[in-house]
């Protein structure tokens, strides 16, 4: 009870706190580039961003344009991107009880990969966003077709085989369509290790999907809690089990098909976030998906500065720096998780 108690009191206070390390972290990525630019003036340029305020930065209108047109509009990527998978995984994992569980459990990163795949190597006049966003959603559709196959005794479990079913077959043809165009390997990669660098087309692409799945899933965190306890229990609360499962899913899939279709695939983000939340601010879902949004976003900008930072002029792969956290975090939480069931 008192897991469950301590989020409900503290929640603004930990919202309060998530919401200035985002602030913070969005600051530092607009402060990082070739361009000497103080934090002062920057923090002044985004207050004159805010619709009726006007203040002088100070800025040259180069430097504003450099801001707005380049600077600007990735950590925005950052942060839409990053709060949706953190929060796409809190659903998962709220779904399956397994704090394991991540984003791309049902074939999301399969199907997505498959798509750009085919993108870049049948169809170069295709978009490669829009190609790896249908296939992130066929991949978890065809999951959640071959699951229900089973019947209902199959439960969760019997959607996690079929994710994993799934995810195999859809790489191994990936595996040959890599094959077919091995020049055009280099795009491959480079899309699969993340990108956060599409400017402000992409940040507009995502955002209609990321409210609509943002809101769906904020709106089931109660729901979540109460599923915790079991179905029968669930139930006799008047809350149906198996609804409630496929809405969380769809959104949490619809959430994760958007992020992927615009950035790669950026993994950990949805297990290393919830489960550092969970920690912290208690195991509430109503507590969870929010902090998970604005964390994942927090993270990800994070990650995006050190990516752009640790070998410049050159810059690494933003899904390269979030396996570095999230590699070891995974042995972490694998450890914990084994010594609770034992």
């Amino acid at each position: 009870m008192a897991t469950q108690a301590r989020p409900a009191r503290a929640r603004p206070l930990w919202l309060a706190g998530a919401l200035l390390l985002l602030a913070a972290c969005m600051i530092a990525g607009l402060l990082d580039g070739a361009a000497d630019i103080s934090p002062w003036q920057v923090v002044l340029q985004v207050v004159d961003w805010l619709p009726l305020v006007h203040v002088d930065s100070g800025l040259a209108p180069v430097e504003q344009g450099l801001l707005f047109e380049l600077r600007l509009p990735r950590v925005l990527m950052a942060a839409v991107v990053g709060g949706l998978l953190a929060m796409a995984g809190a659903g998962y994992q709220g779904v399956f009880r397994n704090p394991l569980a991540d984003p791309y459990l049902l074939g999301a990163a399969a199907g997505a990969g498959l798509a750009a795949t085919a993108a870049i190597v049948l169809l170069p006049s295709a978009s490669v966003p829009v190609a790896a966003f249908a296939g992130a959603v066929g991949g978890v559709l065809l999951a959640y077709t071959l699951g229900n196959t089973a019947g209902r005794s199959g439960g969760t479990a019997t959607l996690v085989l079929a994710g994993v079913a799934v995810t195999s077959f859809l790489t191994a043809i990936q595996t040959v369509l890599q094959q077919l165009e091995v020049e055009k390997l280099q795009r491959i990669y480079a899309w699969i290790l993340g990108d956060l660098g599409g400017g402000w087309d992409q940040v507009l692409l995502v955002l209609p999907y990321a409210a609509v799945s943002a809101v769906l899933l904020l709106l089931h965190g109660r729901m979540l809690d109460v599923l915790s306890v079991g179905d029968e229990e669930a139930a006799g609360l008047g809350v149906r089990a198996g609804r409630v499962r496929f809405v969380v899913l769809l959104a949490a899939s619809l959430a994760t098909a958007a992020a992927v279709a615009v950035s790669g695939l950026i993994g950990f983000v949805g297990i290393v976030v919830p489960h550092v939340v969970r920690r912290l601010a208690g195991g509430s879902y109503r507590i969870v998906l929010p902090l998970s949004l604005i964390g994942g976003a927090a993270f990800l900008v994070l990650a995006d500065l050190v990516a752009r930072t640790v070998l410049a002029p050159a810059e690494l792969p933003i899904g390269v720096v979030t396996m570095f956290v999230g590699a070891p975090f995974f042995v972490a939480v694998l450890r914990m998780t084994r010594r609770v069931v034992t």
